[in-house]
């Protein structure tokens, strides 16, 4: 993960555990979870982009 979404995903959670409302929670959470998400599919589309430039496939193209 890279270093600005650990301090991103941190700071929510400063947030979340000092908040007693259940929506900003809910909030909250769902903000972090799609950090974590963003990240995920920012590696997979970085593992398929390679893949694509290294497959012997597209050399001929």
């Amino acid at each position: 993960m890279t270093e600005e979404n650990e301090w991103m995903i941190q700071q929510l959670q400063q947030i979340f555990d000092q908040t007693d409302d259940y929506y900003q929670r809910t909030l909250i959470k769902a903000a972090q979870d799609i950090v974590v998400e963003q990240e995920k599919r920012m590696d997979q589309m970085e593992g398929e982009m390679e893949g694509t430039i290294w497959s012997p496939r597209k050399w001929s193209e």
